[in-house]
């Protein structure tokens, strides 16, 4: 692949991978994006366990593609961990892998729980005037 190409694949995983895991944490608060939200996590949920079963726990794969870009620009010795990953980027600390794991996962549950309750139990309940 050329390397503008790479370049560019390179800026779009930054971007689309980093908006679509705030898009997790936070998209089922507006109301016009709880469905997508759901989706999206049901998607995250669903790499993570059950391309998990032949890739190892917590696979992603946006993750994947963007690591196969990155060692194709030279860089290498990347951790298992795209929240690590950016961590270090970002403020140049590479935190434990049992922290990012836990904590990337009590969010990503409490998110979905949120989401769940969104889009399940209360979807577009209106509240009665007092």
């Amino acid at each position: 692949m050329d390397e503008l190409l790479l370049r560019l694949a390179n800026t779009f995983f930054y971007v689309f991978h980093t908006v679509l895991i705030i898009f997790n944490l936070f998209g089922w608060i507006p109301v016009r994006t709880r469905k997508l939200n759901l989706i999206t996590l049901l998607l995250t949920f669903g790499s993570w366990v059950l391309l998990g079963i032949w890739m190892g726990w917590g696979y992603c794969f946006l993750t994947d593609w963007h690591y196969e870009v990155l060692e194709r620009l030279g860089e290498h010795n990347l951790p298992n961990s795209y929240i690590d990953f950016l961590t270090e980027r970002i403020t140049g600390w590479l935190p434990s892998t049992a922290l990012s794991n836990t904590l990337t996962l009590s969010l990503a549950i409490l998110a979905l729980l949120c989401s769940l309750c969104v889009n399940l139990i209360s979807p577009g309940r209106k509240r009665k005037p007092l």
